[in-house]
């Protein structure tokens, strides 16, 4: 009967969709055992000495052995993914839009960026407030590691570390003016010896000197030297 085929048919494609699901749990939970460590490591780079990193995939088809509803598959899967951090000694695993700060945020992302730069389809990537609460260091592992994903994404960085902006392909600088008792944000792009005397306004302020000028040629040459040795 055509209720009859109709049932087999439908019977056919939810065995097949089980067994796609499943497929794809498999290689989630396989992929975050390999994620784990390299995202502790990519932390304890990028200035979080005690972060802890783990994924937690709740999936039901684990849960209920294989025995799914409709309603619990979705366009992605079966499972729930959440990425966990504990960037603290003593604090418990959470996840990470719950507790970590807009820097410790920015940082993770570019960890977990960088490690997936090759499978990332994502075209544009913004990091803001990167550089909070770090030196200068640590800013030149970021303007590295920002740069290496650079290399497959476009990158957008809103930084105030010249350490960082060394490593940058283009430099733009963003400033208010105030016009007739109206402020507005104007944006210039800076290159050449115009980015030199930014990098140094950056190093020293407004009282830059001749010392100041030859240490941002220098980060500039530096930064350029260690891209083109990765490239």
């Amino acid at each position: 009967t055509t209720a009859g085929h109709l049932d087999e048919e439908l019977q056919a494609l939810t065995n097949a969709l089980k067994q796609k699901g499943s497929e794809l749990t498999k290689k989630r939970l396989s992929t975050a055992d390999q994620l784990t460590p390299l995202m502790n490591k990519e932390l304890h780079d990028l200035g979080i000495p005690h972060g802890r990193f783990a994924v937690q995939i709740t999936s039901p088809f684990l849960q209920n052995h294989g025995d799914l509803q409709s309603s619990e598959v979705k366009r992605h899967g079966f499972d729930q993914v959440d990425f966990l951090i504990s960037p603290n000694p003593g604090e418990d695993l959470k996840p990470l839009k719950k507790i970590a700060s807009g820097g410790e945020i920015s940082r993770v992302m570019l960890a977990l960026k960088h490690q997936l730069a090759k499978a990332d389809k994502t075209p544009v990537l913004v990091f803001d407030e990167i550089d909070a609460n770090i030196g200068g260091r640590m800013g030149e592992v970021i303007g590295e590691k920002l740069s290496s994903i650079a290399r497959s994404h476009q990158v957008i960085c809103i930084t105030h570390l010249p350490q960082i902006a060394s490593y940058a392909d283009g430099q733009w600088k963003v400033h208010k003016v105030v016009k007739s008792g109206k402020t507005y944000s104007t944006i210039e792009n800076v290159s050449g010896e115009s980015r030199l005397e930014e990098i140094a306004d950056m190093i020293r302020g407004s009282e830059k000197t001749d010392i100041t000028r030859k240490q941002a040629q220098e980060m500039l040459r530096d930064a350029k030297r260690k891209v083109k040795s990765k490239g």
